[in-house]
């Protein structure tokens, strides 16, 4: 594996002399001038402040939301990993599939830094800094690999809090795994409403499973939340004590 990531992939040290040398002394690179809109910017920023700047899943979520690209750097063992995300095009750029990599490498990952993105997707009507076909592949299995695979373990702000959750269809239309357990508590959600609480006491859920499976199809565009539902209840607390309501 080491081989093959180091074929393509810079290493950290290499990484922050370059970085730092073409933009700032800052390893999050979130405060030099960018071409992001005022509104992601912000988002970023606040991350950065708070404890979300090396959270992947979060970032990512924050750029899907704006629906603007991003180009994300993420550590992966010694190596760091250079993906762009095209939200628009349902696409992602990278020199290698993320898919490929380890289950505990995908468990380690931490952002490095977020900036605009040096190439565009195909079909741009620009055509200069379009990559090679082969370097873009869908975005949804990534995003539902790193929402279930990832460092995060709890829900994204978006969908936290006092709610019940039901699903638009099944991952698997999407071409999205849901082995176990999960495939039994998607069913579930397709049938009906269910707060996170309810769905950590499903046979062979926990608070961790529960959280990334929401997560995952958040990610997806394929979750339904509603703070008024019957089912509704507040999120679950760090020791199973509910977080207060705001």
């Amino acid at each position: 594996m080491s081989d093959w990531l180091g074929s393509t992939l810079w290493r950290v040290s290499e990484f922050d002399r370059m970085h730092d040398d073409a933009i700032t002394h800052n390893r999050g690179g979130f405060h030099r001038a960018t071409v992001f809109s005022t509104t992601l910017l912000a988002e970023l920023r606040t991350l950065e402040r708070g404890l979300g700047s090396s959270d992947p899943v979060e970032v990512m979520s924050v750029c899907l939301r704006q629906r603007e690209p991003v180009l994300v750097y993420l550590q992966y063992e010694e190596y760091v990993w250079p993906v762009t995300l095209f939200p628009a095009d349902t696409l992602y750029h990278s020199p290698r599939d993320i898919l490929c990599a380890s289950d505990d490498g995908i468990a380690k990952l931490r952002l490095l830094a977020a900036e605009p993105p040096g190439v565009r997707p195909p079909g741009h009507w620009m055509h200069e800094r379009i990559a090679k076909t082969e370097l873009y592949r869908p975005l949804a299995p990534m995003l539902w690999t790193m929402a279930l695979k990832g460092p995060r373990k709890a829900l994204l702000p978006g969908i936290g809090g006092t709610a019940a959750y039901r699903l638009l269809r099944r991952p698997e239309s999407d071409g999205l795994s849901t082995p176990g357990a999960l495939g039994a508590a998607v069913e579930r959600l397709r049938r009906e409403g269910a707060s996170l609480r309810h769905i950590t006491a499903w046979p062979g859920m926990d608070l961790d499973r529960a959280a990334r499976l929401l997560n995952a199809l958040y990610l997806t565009a394929n979750l339904i939340v509603t703070r008024a539902h019957p089912a509704a209840r507040d999120e679950p607390g760090v020791f199973g004590v509910s977080k207060p309501r705001k």
